[in-house]
């Protein structure tokens, strides 16, 4: 059996050149989850000192690596073209209606921008808002974890 869901978005980026094929990687994608539990264990422990864009910016990265992970195993991967947009848009047009985890990825990486590139006027992260990203981000590995461990997953 294929996995399918999210084919006609999925093809689309990889048409777009946004997605390209690379060989399927499990290994790869444990590697990224791992690296996303650390990244969370250090945003939490920056949450109480004076660097909350610092964690924020793990935060995120954990989200996006949780993400990427579940591409990896089945041999997608982002271009330079499309970014953190299209691994946004691929995770969740295959697994958004199904894992809610997903859900906040776009609000998580928008905010993370404002952050990261700041106006004059833009505050920065509040404490809380390094506490939700967490949270969001925890959740997304989580569901990432669970559905590589169900083996449901097939090479693009």
């Amino acid at each position: 059996m294929t996995w399918r869901p999210g084919q006609d978005k999925v093809s689309g980026l990889l048409e777009g050149g946004e997605l390209e094929q690379v060989p399927a990687d499990v290994e790869l994608a444990r590697r990224l989850l791992d690296e996303a539990a650390r990244h969370l264990i250090t945003a939490t422990a920056a949450t109480s000192g004076e660097d909350l864009p610092g964690a924020y910016q793990l935060a995120y990265d954990a989200f996006r690596k949780s993400a990427a992970s579940l591409l990896a195993a089945q041999g997608l991967r982002a271009t330079s073209h499309g970014g953190h947009i299209a691994i946004q848009d691929a995770v969740l047009a295959q697994f958004g209606s199904s894992v809610t985890a997903f859900r906040p990825f776009a609000r998580v990486r928008r905010a993370r921008n404002t952050f990261e590139y700041p106006s004059a006027t833009t505050p920065g992260p509040s404490a809380d808002d390094v506490k939700d990203a967490i949270t969001a981000a925890s959740a997304a590995r989580e569901a990432a974890v669970t559905i590589l461990e169900k083996d449901i997953l097939t090479p693009w």
